[in-house]
């Protein structure tokens, strides 16, 4: 039998296996690509605001230098080179995520697709493929450009500055190279940009958008007389708390590591003793450390959803107590367990059972995920099943919303079959038979679906019995009755006698009617 030829039903199983495998690494890709885009979004709305806040400080820059003139001249010609070469660079940047995302905008304008944004070829064209070196070394030499003239126009004035800057727009040791994982030297471009996803490049290009403008707003800020230095006394009027983490969202069981600090930067202290709650349970001492201007969290990131972080940060000034208040959220999506895989050809259910079915959508909570359809009923969580009613196809609608607010819906199509016509059984032997009549007086007659997904056992009603020279018997249940064993008795040794018309019933679902079932043969040995 090993060496049998594959029969048609063994190479379709086969090829359902490749797909499947090959959809569970497109799946899981799909989770960290919808995490990329979510960053994306988040940044990209920050900046707006940033960008609205730097031009009224910038404004009111403008309007002491009319009205009062003195040092608020210099400090118009400071903030004008700022603008100007911030707004250069930060156009670069933009110039280049529209270059990049120009195919994928062709059949998603808004740029809301993220799981299909899993390529990175436009970005490799510009600065990795043959010809790209030119442009890469441009993109480089902009940074540092804009990183040293912004140290030269304004590290003067404040030195503390200059650290933070180095920071923002760091590109590598002097040959441009940082270590990778492995611990070898990579150029610093290639390490954060060569052969990554879409979506991964724009939300790592609008964080240096981001940079951008915070550096932007701090030379401002620092220029209207809000020193970076944080002052002495430290009050609720003049700073607010700010959450500080390394991603937008956190999978179920992972170590939340954010950190709730002071909205100013620089020369902040620590915290002489804090007053917080995460989602109305107070914070112990082992939940979290002080840091300068702020506490930093060890605490498990906690279920799916929106968690919340309030209370106040306590600082002793002159012995004078000032409390920050502090009202924050975080949000934690599900982390996956297993793929969500189909076969784009295989989407049917069968009329006449219960179909199982597992519908979730990534990053929500089964209990916020609803979904509809004729004849469909939840078990529990993410399992429902699923009782296909007339018709050729049905729709099932998905619905859920994504902890930043964002609806999520999805509607998937299933054609309807009809269970396959059973095949009629002798003693549980289907088709041509050779069988003893001792036996087969005895025996159970009966039908079986072979190769069905589905374990059904069915009950046999009525069956007809026809021995070659006699009348033909309708027998009810399922084993000869008097008439047919005296029939049988009757048959010479070599006859064949037919079991037909075979009928049958689905014990849990008595109504549905099954196709017509297949007869036995039975050839009689004695």
């Amino acid at each position: 039998m090993a060496g049998a030829k594959e029969t048609p039903r063994q190479k379709l199983i086969s090829l359902m296996y490749l797909v499947f495998i090959t959809m569970l690494a497109l799946n899981v890709s799909k989770e960290v690509l919808d995490g990329f885009g979510q960053m994306f979004e988040k940044i990209s709305d920050a900046n707006v605001r940033v960008d609205e806040s730097n031009n009224n400080i910038f404004e009111n820059i403008k309007v002491n230098a009319e009205e009062k003139g003195g040092k608020w001249v210099g400090h118009l010609r400071t903030a004008n080179e700022i603008k100007k070469e911030s707004d250069e660079f930060y156009d670069r940047i933009s110039e280049i995520m529209s270059i990049i995302t120009e195919k994928q905008r062709e059949k998603d304008p808004e740029l809301k697709e993220y799981a299909q944004m899993d390529k990175g070829e436009a970005l490799d064209v510009i600065f990795f493929k043959e010809g790209g070196g030119e442009a890469a070394q441009e993109f480089i030499d902009m940074i540092n450009t804009y990183k040293m003239h912004v140290i030269q126009v304004f590290g003067s004035q404040y030195p503390e500055y200059i650290e933070m800057v180095e920071a923002r727009f760091f590109t590598g040791d002097e040959n441009g190279n940082i270590q990778n994982r492995d611990g070898m030297d990579q150029p610093w471009l290639n390490s954060n940009f060569q052969g990554f996803p879409l979506v991964s490049s724009l939300a790592k290009f609008s964080m240096m958008q981001n940079d951008i403008r915070q550096t932007e707003h701090d030379v401002f800020a620092t220029l209207m007389g809000k020193e970076l230095k944080m002052s002495s006394n430290v009050n609720e009027t003049n700073y607010i708390s700010l959450l500080k983490t390394e991603k937008g969202a956190y999978y179920q069981g992972e170590t939340f590591d954010g950190s709730v600090v002071l909205g100013r930067k620089g020369g902040a202290q620590n915290p002489n003793s804090v007053d917080l709650k995460l989602d109305g349970r107070p914070l112990q001492e082992k939940d979290y450390e002080l840091i300068a201007g702020g506490i930093k969290l060890n605490v498990s990131a906690g279920n799916p959803g929106d968690h919340e972080i309030t209370g106040d940060l306590i600082f002793l000034n002159d012995g004078v107590e000032s409390k920050i208040p502090v009202n924050q959220s975080y949000a934690v999506i599900a982390k996956p367990n297993s793929a969500v895989i189909s076969a784009d050809k295989m989407n049917v259910v069968y009329r006449g059972v219960e179909n199982p079915m597992t519908i979730s959508i990534p990053g929500i909570p089964d209990n916020k995920v609803s979904a509809s359809a004729p004849g469909l009923r939840r078990v529990r969580g993410s399992k429902y099943n699923m009782v296909p009613g007339k018709g050729r196809e049905l729709k099932i609608s998905a619905s859920g919303t994504l902890p930043d607010g964002q609806r999520v819906s999805t509607t998937t199509k299933f054609r309807i079959k009809d269970i396959p016509a059973p095949q009629g059984t002798v003693r549980k032997q289907t088709g041509s038979i050779t069988i003893p009549k001792s036996s087969l007086e005895i025996s159970s007659i009966g039908a079986v679906l072979e190769d069905f997904d589905f374990d059904i056992t069915l009950k046999t009603v009525s069956f007809k019995f026809k021995v070659p020279g006699q009348p033909t018997i309708n027998i009810n249940g399922s084993k000869l009755d008097a008439r047919a064993k005296s029939a049988l008795r009757r048959a010479k040794a070599g006859q064949s006698v037919q079991v037909f018309d075979i009928k049958v019933v689905n014990p849990k679902n008595p109504s549905y009617k099954f196709k017509k079932i297949s007869p036995v043969i039975c050839q009689l040995v004695n």
